[in-house]
């Protein structure tokens, strides 16, 4: 087939389909030995190839894009491909080893773990990225895998340990070592530079923390974090409060999103997808938390999300994992910006140690013990699974005693969060 023909042929294709209302379909004109023009539902058309591959499965090769790729040069490809299966080749599966054999950097190494291996197997995929992009890529990320030695690894577990972050230490070496792993299953490296390392050379054996915060030292935390409001914004201010309160997870509050807070029914219905547990759970709400989420409301302008993100460039709709955990460690003296000086201690300075997020949850299950919240009730408010024979047999949700021990736990946490002495009643909101 010539050129001349191949244009008279796209255009009485193009003509039959178009009076057949078919010219949104793909279509094939055939140029022989395997070589095909297709048309896709786009109008554009690309040259492929076909062929049988050696399970007797017909496989269709994309060459390249037309008219970019002339008749001739797209009869040349076609050629040397047919040429290629003669001597035992499989062109798609050269074609998948060359890009797998584009793999030469950190950088390209971790976003196809990423892409084929993290994304796909865990549940919050986002924890390992940002250790990765935090921790290891300022440090490896650009170099050539063969470049990569074990005091490169070594390097960035101690930067990190020294920082005083042994748990993210810990977690640095678990990403390294499962990302050359992954090269390793690619024949990309013959060994892992991670790989002689273990917990003792990065942050070492974690210990269980223990850290809740008193009642006295709540109302030194809301007190400072209302001081310093051009430090701690309203939304972090009445998240750390939720958080104290209800008891949730950190995520499972960012996250959060409108349509699960049902205000009439005065209930927030956390859905399995996004609890840790894998179990859907529907959380009561007191009337101060209710108030709090109101206030959210107005303040998210519109947003589905109950916490949306600030910046217009995120490409998630809510607050980052490390907001929260930011604007705490900044009141800490703490320098959390590589472009910015540290502030003040002014926590610490007000007399409270050291606390993370996730203690908060902690917190509010001993204040719920000491309200005399009975065990099991205080465990499902914390979207724990009861243990034992008990966490068998036992699958009562407890809506109710659940929201009684909240509304107990609000008359004690309102005044110190809203600001106002206990002989307030729980109603009057926070101006």
């Amino acid at each position: 087939m010539r050129a001349s023909e191949l244009t008279k042929k796209i255009k009485e294709q193009d003509g039959e389909d178009a009076k057949e209302g078919k010219l949104g379909t793909t279509n094939n004109i055939n140029v022989g030995d395997g070589l095909y023009l297709r048309r896709l539902p786009s109008g554009t058309r690309k040259w492929v190839f076909r062929y049988t591959n050696f399970a007797r499965k017909r496989v269709w090769f994309t060459i390249g894009s037309y008219p970019h790729l002339s008749l001739a040069q797209a009869r040349g490809e076609a050629a040397r491909l047919n040429a290629d299966i003669e001597n035992g080749k499989d062109p798609s599966a050269e074609r998948k080893r060359d890009q797998q054999e584009t793999v030469k950097t950190v950088e390209q190494l971790f976003l196809d773990w990423y892409q084929h291996d993290v994304s796909r197997r865990l549940k919050n995929p986002q924890i390992p990225q940002r250790i990765y992009r935090k921790e290891i890529a300022p440090h490896i990320g650009k170099l050539a895998l063969k470049e990569v030695n074990a005091r490169d690894i070594r390097a960035i577990i101690h930067k990190v340990a020294n920082s005083g972050r042994n748990a993210t230490a810990n977690d640095a070496l678990m990403v390294c070592k499962q990302l050359f792993k992954h090269a390793i299953k690619l024949n990309l490296m013959d060994y892992s530079p991670a790989q002689a390392f273990t917990m003792s050379d990065a942050g070492g054996q974690e210990q269980s923390r223990k850290r809740i915060l008193s009642l006295d030292e709540l109302e030194i935390l809301f007190r400072v974090l209302r001081k310093h409001r051009d430090q701690f914004v309203r939304e972090n201010y009445l998240a750390i409060a939720l958080l104290v309160h209800l008891g949730v997870r950190k995520n499972e509050l960012i996250a959060a999103m409108w349509d699960e807070i049902d205000f009439d029914e005065r209930v927030w219905r956390l859905p399995s997808e996004r609890s840790k547990t894998d179990v859907a759970i529907t959380i009561p709400l007191s009337a101060t938390s209710l108030e709090w989420f109101t206030e959210l409301k107005v303040r998210a302008c519109g947003s589905p999300y109950v916490f949306p993100s600030r910046r217009a460039s995120k490409r998630r709709g809510y607050i980052s994992s490390d907001t929260l955990n930011h604007a705490i460690a900044k009141l800490f003296g703490q320098k959390v910006d590589s472009q910015k000086q540290p502030t003040a201690n002014l926590l610490g300075e007000a007399g409270l140690e050291h606390f993370t997020v996730h203690d908060l949850r902690r917190t509010c299950r001993s204040l719920l013990a000491s309200l005399g919240v009975p065990s099991h009730i205080a465990e499902r408010c914390l979207n724990h699974k009861l243990k034992g024979v008990e966490g068998i047999y036992n699958r009562h949700d407890y809506l109710n005693e659940r929201r009684e021990a909240f509304e107990k736990l609000a008359c004690i946490l309102t005044p110190i969060i809203n600001d106002m002495p206990n002989v307030i009643p729980l109603t009057k909101q926070y101006a």
